[in-house]
């Protein structure tokens, strides 16, 4: 019976097949650079806009803390790296409950010296932010 179905088929129309199937091969050949390793220290600047406001923040981050510099305002993090790409940040002075709450990040491409990340609190994947942070050392 499957022999019948296909000869009634026309015959294979090589052109039509790399129309609709081409793009698949190029698509899944594709594959974002992390070369994460090379963000787990150093200092970094980090620029976002707050209200209609660009601010930077500045941070040096070790294999273990972040310290972070905000308007003049210092900011310590224990950093826990759980692999190459993501790690979990946790305040060490918190001032308020929020502040108590972890952040999880993780690296999603990285490219000459930056790499864009997102990141939420631990238990909050359904309020992600996005950002770009750029390697100045």
């Amino acid at each position: 019976m499957k022999m019948e179905v296909l000869k009634d088929l026309p015959p294979k129309n090589n052109w039509f097949f790399l129309f609709c199937f081409g793009p698949l091969f190029f698509c899944s050949c594709y594959s974002v650079k992390r070369d994460c390793k090379n963000f787990q220290t150093g200092s970094f600047e980090f620029t976002t806009l707050v209200g209609d406001e660009i601010k930077t923040s500045y941070f040096f981050r070790t294999k273990d803390l972040e310290i972070e510099t905000f308007e003049g305002k210092f900011d310590t993090a224990r950093i826990r790296w759980v692999n190459d790409c993501e790690c979990i940040l946790t305040k060490l002075n918190p001032k308020s409950n929020q502040d108590k709450r972890p952040v999880q990040i993780k690296i999603l491409s990285t490219e000459g010296n930056t790499y864009t990340f997102e990141y939420s609190l631990v238990g909050k994947s359904d309020n992600k932010q996005r950002g770009t942070i750029r390697k100045i050392n």
